[in-house]
């Protein structure tokens, strides 16, 4: 995630943390069963801030917090035009395939579980999500963000092409 426009503060920004999924593990030993919690933790400002994050503890409370503050450290910029996305966008990690489409206002968030959780974080109000393949939460999730990451914002396809921003729109 390097080449994507990473954040720099977070100290001005005010992120909310979305719970994507917990898992308990459990790791057989000699004296029993021992068991973890791993959680999978999105956070966002709603305004084109996202990241997410892994926590793993003993406890769920300290899994998701560390999830929390994990996610804090990967925290990317994204494109939000209108409340939905500039364009359509495929992108698949690991089994996961996502697919955005735009959507006209008033469509809401038309996606399932874990896109839904990023994509509501992100501050997309409307757009049409389709996930194929594996629905492991950890891979949607990435794949999501992945396709996120790779929108590129009206302002930046214009300066790229030497045209007005109204010439990307028109034609």
């Amino acid at each position: 995630m390097a080449k994507y426009n990473r954040v720099k503060s977070t100290n001005d920004i005010e992120l909310k943390d979305r719970l994507v999924a917990i898992n308990r593990v459990t790791k057989v030993t000699k004296g029993g069963r021992a068991f973890t919690f791993a959680a999978i933790v999105v956070v966002g400002n709603e305004n084109g801030v996202i990241g997410y994050g892994l926590g793993k503890a003993n406890e769920v409370q300290a899994a998701i917090a560390k999830g929390v503050e994990a996610a804090k450290k990967n925290l990317i910029q994204v494109p939000v035009h209108k409340g939905t996305i500039p364009h359509e966008q495929e992108a698949k990690f690991g089994g996961s395939r996502v697919i955005l489409k735009p959507a006209s206002h008033g469509t809401g968030v038309k996606a399932g579980g874990a896109m839904r959780a990023v994509l509501e974080s992100v501050g997309v109000t409307d757009v049409l999500a389709k996930s194929k393949g594996s629905s492991n939460p950890h891979n949607l999730v990435k794949a999501t963000i992945e396709a996120l990451a790779e929108l590129r914002s009206p302002m930046e396809v214009a300066h790229n092409r030497g045209i007005s921003l109204s010439q990307v729109f028109n034609g």
